[in-house]
């Protein structure tokens, strides 16, 4: 089974500054919009693309450029090793999203995530910094679960900046000491493993400790089963759990979905989703259905996101469900 066409994880990504961030993607954004609204005549199409191209390609080198240059300055830090003899910068994406929902209204989301080697640190220690939902990283809950992928919206006071240290053992051991905005501390442990259970099946366990000021110490447990009805076709059951000391009740997410790789990057899903907190009153706090397309927009690196969904969702005790629909798009480029 090819993991790939199921799971989109991403970790925390290195930039100089959010303006910086900003201007990147819009230098990315702009030419496929204008070329999309206006397109050149015949005659022209090949400069227009080559055009184009160039844009893209220098936006996406930038980017990755500065990402680098935060590598080396960390890295000289540690030591004089030059950051090319074993340096990297992986798992870079930067996203910019637009989601609205009935109930929340609509929101802008801007965020960055990557993972820098340095070589002048231990061979499996690296540097991490982004820009996102803090809780959701420092609880470690899955991206496939994440407000985003739900259609829930995000303030900017949601979105926080991130960085630390974290090191790398036996590819199933991950630890993490890092700050959030306001250098407010936060460390995290994480242990996954995956077990294969047959050709077609594969199940994936994750059990990550935190501890934050605010939260004390805490734990999300997530567990998914995989099953591939053909080489283009899987099925996935996701589900995860976070209790902290602070607040001695079960956050609680699941969602049940098939997924349809159609070549090319191009993926087509439909998941049902459902959350809530045991021990709330509310049990389940919300559910639904959504929709979701992804596809390249430029060469393998800059991808293209239309979600549509519809959910049911209630505040408490003393309201009633709600019906409302939720739209969401965004782009998303690696470097």
């Amino acid at each position: 089974m090819q993991r790939t066409t199921v799971l989109r994880r991403a970790r925390p990504t290195p930039l100089k500054s959010l303006p910086a961030l900003a201007g990147a993607l819009a230098a990315l954004l702009l030419p496929v919009a204008a070329t999309a609204a206006d397109p050149a005549p015949t005659t022209n199409s090949s400069t227009a693309t080559t055009t184009t191209d160039e844009v893209l390609n220098t936006a996406r080198g930038s980017v990755r450029s500065t990402a680098e240059w935060l590598a080396r300055g960390v890295d000289s830090w540690f030591g004089d090793r030059p950051f090319k003899d074993g340096g990297q910068v992986s798992d870079g994406r930067l996203s910019l999203s637009l989601l609205h929902r009935q109930d929340e209204g609509s929101s802008i989301n801007l965020r960055f995530n990557a993972r820098f080697r340095l070589p002048n640190v231990e061979q499996r220690a690296y540097l991490f910094v982004g820009r996102d939902n803090p809780r959701e990283l420092i609880t470690d809950k899955p991206g496939a679960l994440s407000r985003q992928q739900r259609l829930l919206t995000d303030t900017t006071a949601d979105q926080r900046l991130l960085a630390g240290i974290g090191l790398a053992l036996h590819d199933e051991v991950d630890l993490r000491l890092g700050f959030r905005g306001g250098l407010k501390p936060y460390a995290q442990a994480r242990y996954r493993s995956f077990w294969q259970l047959g050709p077609r099946d594969l199940v994936d366990f994750r059990q990550t400790v935190f501890w934050t000021v605010a939260d004390q110490f805490g734990s999300t447990t997530a567990l998914s089963w995989e099953h591939a009805f053909s080489s283009t076709l899987a099925g996935r059951w996701l589900n995860a759990t976070t209790i902290t000391q602070a607040v001695r009740r079960f956050d609680w997410s699941s969602s049940l979905g098939a997924y349809k790789a159609l070549g090319d990057q191009r993926l087509l899903s439909l998941e049902g989703l459902v959350s809530g907190q045991q021990g709330s009153g509310v049990t389940v706090g919300d559910y639904g259905l959504q929709a979701k397309w992804e596809q390249p927009i430029h060469q393998n690196w800059l991808l293209g996101e239309v979600l549509v969904g519809h959910f049911w969702p209630r505040k408490d005790v003393a309201s009633e469900r709600a019906s409302v629909w939720a739209v969401g798009a965004s782009v998303k480029m690696r470097f």
